[in-house]
């Protein structure tokens, strides 16, 4: 890959479906994608990183009806409501793509023509299972019985027969194709998910897919070009955002300079889809795979995966009052995060993990530094000697760090931070700088400390980043620039509380094992 290449980065969230607020699920997924965002700019990258709304197909035609409003006004609305969530959870996206429109809308009918041209989509009769949720057919070795009833593996609901003729996307016609890619690239990561896809594509081999609805049954949707009494399949019209979004078909320039280093975040859930289904829509419009598709776990709230369904969603208007704003909340998902595992949540877990880490630690530290500094030397820190332990600690910490969020491990990225604030707390006390008449060389030490421990959370806690640099007298680096010695004097202004330590509101709260759902 060329040098021009590897300097740029594409970041995509799945677009949401907003029938309903955003919750902690969609905050899980959009907070690590925006993570892995913000580090990529601090290593000087540039980074185009997008998310958005899925804004058509039945279910939310059905949630307009209940409103009694238009589906467009229904997603306008939604639009800012989602908006309004990100932007207090400091989601530093790009883009906002919405599937309604124009540009997107225009893509997608014109990727629909091109396939019916090139002859991958046909028309046939269909019959078969329908969840209306994941507006998907089920074939039956995919839902599960209850009862001896056929339900929807995700959202535990009956499934609906439905006999239609539709359209078809020749799917089959990609099994070798999604096989070699599989079990021959890297680009499924973690790779026990592309095995998991890569079982399933061997046991069953690859069916056909329908790409379109009844529009007498769907209405709200894009129009099939070339036949106005159907609807084009929403996931079909939601996939391409991906590539509508950074300029297919109508920027090619964009396109070349981002589509060739996308990334896409997803969840587990949602696997075949990215996978199978996607890969082959490229390669039958001529555009190659993404160079990564990460995929994640699910958080679990009273044993079942988080979700409106379930009716164990927690909501991220508790966690922004509870955690006290962005950074907490952010900062907890993120040590909570895994790839590979599912993950309990607790109010007591999450207490703990704020408490702990944020409160006394990283908090703790950078307010006795403060202090000291203030109180002994007036808050002006001279360049000295930085103290060998602690020299070596900050390079090895940066290394540890680096190497784990370029696999994306950022729950251990933070660990190696969170071992830097307990060895820069150990030194405090070890060295008890408070009983010195010059501290300087020790306090000096602490802040360049402090410093590296304040670029390596910046892309997790951003607003205490910014509050530590400023109170501190220090411009934020690129980890590539970074170099101990760099500052001359610290100029402390202030030594604030970063985090302040929560306690349970009503007795036995902070051990409860369910947080409030809504």
């Amino acid at each position: 890959m060329s040098k021009t290449v590897e300097e740029r980065i594409y970041l995509t969230t799945p677009i949401y479906y907003p029938n309903a607020p955003p919750h902690i699920g969609h905050a899980y997924t959009t907070v690590f994608a925006d993570v892995l965002a913000r580090y990529n700019r601090l290593m000087k990258k540039k980074v185009f990183f997008m998310t958005g709304n899925d804004e058509h197909g039945l279910k939310i035609q059905r949630a307009a009806e209940k409103e009694g409003v238009t589906p467009k006004e229904f997603v306008d609305k939604m639009a800012s409501v989602y908006r309004n969530y990100w932007i207090t959870l400091d989601i530093s996206f790009d883009h906002f793509i919405r599937t309604t429109d124009n540009y997107h809308e225009r893509v997608v009918s014109e990727a629909f023509k091109k396939l019916y041209e090139k002859g991958f989509i046909y028309k046939a009769k269909y019959s078969g299972w329908y969840c209306v949720d994941c507006e998907r057919y089920y074939s039956p070795s995919e839902y599960i019985l209850v009862e001896g009833k056929p339900y929807c593996p995700i959202h535990n609901k009956p499934l609906e027969w439905l006999e239609e003729e539709t359209y078809y996307f020749r799917l089959s016609d990609f099994k070798d194709y999604i096989i070699s890619l599989l079990s021959n690239t890297d680009i499924v990561y973690p790779a026990s998910y592309a095995r998991e896809v890569l079982n399933r594509v061997l046991t069953e081999g690859l069916r056909d897919v329908s790409v379109a609805r009844p529009r007498d049954r769907v209405s709200w949707g894009i129009p099939v070009p070339f036949d106005p009494d159907y609807t084009i399949y929403v996931w079909f019209d939601a996939l391409l955002n991906y590539v509508s979004g950074v300029g297919y078909m109508y920027n090619e320039k964009v396109f070349e300079e981002f589509w060739p280093v996308v990334h896409h975040v997803i969840g587990k859930d949602i696997l075949w889809f990215h996978t199978v289904v996607w890969f082959s829509i490229l390669k039958a419009l001529d555009i190659p795979p993404p160079k990564k598709v990460i995929v994640h776990s699910y958080l679990v709230n009273r044993g079942l995966k988080i979700g409106k369904s379930a009716g164990n969603v927690i909501p991220i208007d508790y966690l922004i009052d509870r955690y006290h704003g962005s950074d907490g909340v952010r900062y907890i998902l993120m040590r909570l995060f895994n790839l590979d595992k599912d993950v309990e949540v607790s109010t007591e877990l999450m207490d703990s993990i704020y408490n702990s880490e944020l409160a006394d630690t990283f908090g703790n530290l950078v307010r006795r530094v403060g202090v000291l500094a203030i109180k002994k030397l007036k808050g002006k820190v001279y360049k000295r000697d930085v103290d060998d332990r602690i020299e070596n600690t900050i390079h090895n910490t940066i290394s540890q760090y680096i190497e784990n969020m370029e696999y994306f491990d950022i729950s251990k990225a933070l660990s190696n931070v969170l071992e830097l604030g307990k060895t820069l707390n150990t030194y405090v006390n070890d060295t008890r700088p408070w009983e010195k008449i010059d501290p300087g060389r020790e306090l000096y030490s602490l802040l360049e400390g402090i410093r590296a421990l304040t670029i390596m959370l910046s892309p997790v806690t951003p607003k205490a980043a910014s509050k530590i640099s400023e109170s501190f007298g220090f411009q934020m680096v690129s980890l590539k620039e970074f170099k101990i010695g760099q500052i001359e004097r610290y100029n402390i202004r202030d030594a604030p509380i970063l985090f302040k330590k929560i306690q349970a509101e009503k007795a036995g709260e902070a051990g409860s094992e369910n947080p409030p759902s809504s």
